[in-house]
């Protein structure tokens, strides 16, 4: 399990190995929430609210390319079912995927508020499975014991920075 790291600012290097990552400019970049072991961002944390007005539910956007791919596959192997059929029957987890839920949004509210994405977080939160992307992001961003499903992310993909940095 990798930890949390704290947040930091997000250098101009940074920005530009973001914009590479994602194959376009960075949007609404924060801060950096999370760095990949080897040393480049996997993780931003985003405004709510993007410069042009528009509200951006996701805060912690997943932006290593590896790493997608990994949620990717797993998604493409059917797990967002499983993991949601699992919440469904599973009365522990669904408390805990709530908790993750709420604390997501306490998290966003504390940047700032934007009332036409009130109570949604990301990633299905806290009913349905339907991003593991975001549930990886949250869980690298939170750490350990925060989110149960995106923990589970982290131990079921390929360690995606043995081949060193992405870009």
């Amino acid at each position: 399990m990798l930890p949390a790291q704290e947040l930091s600012e997000a250098s101009e290097e940074d920005l530009e190995a973001v914009a590479k990552q994602l194959g376009r400019p960075t949007r609404g970049t924060r801060a950096i929430a999370h760095r990949c072991p080897c040393g480049r961002p996997d993780v931003v944390e985003t405004m709510p609210r993007l410069a042009d007005g528009t509200p951006f539910p996701t805060l912690y956007y997943l932006t290593c390319p590896r790493a997608t791919a990994e949620c990717s596959r797993l998604e493409s192997a059917g797990v967002m079912k499983e993991m949601f059929q699992r919440l469904q029957e599973d009365p522990e987890l669904a408390s805990e995927y709530q908790k993750a839920h709420e604390g997501y949004l306490e998290r966003r509210e504390s940047i700032g508020s934007v009332p036409e994405i009130e109570g949604i977080s990301a990633g299905g939160m806290p009913n349905r499975v339907k991003c593991l992307h975001v549930l990886l992001g949250h869980a690298l961003a939170a750490g350990p014991g925060v989110n149960p499903l995106g923990d589970e992310v982290i131990e079921m993909i390929e360690p995606w920075w043995t081949a060193g940095p992405c870009v």
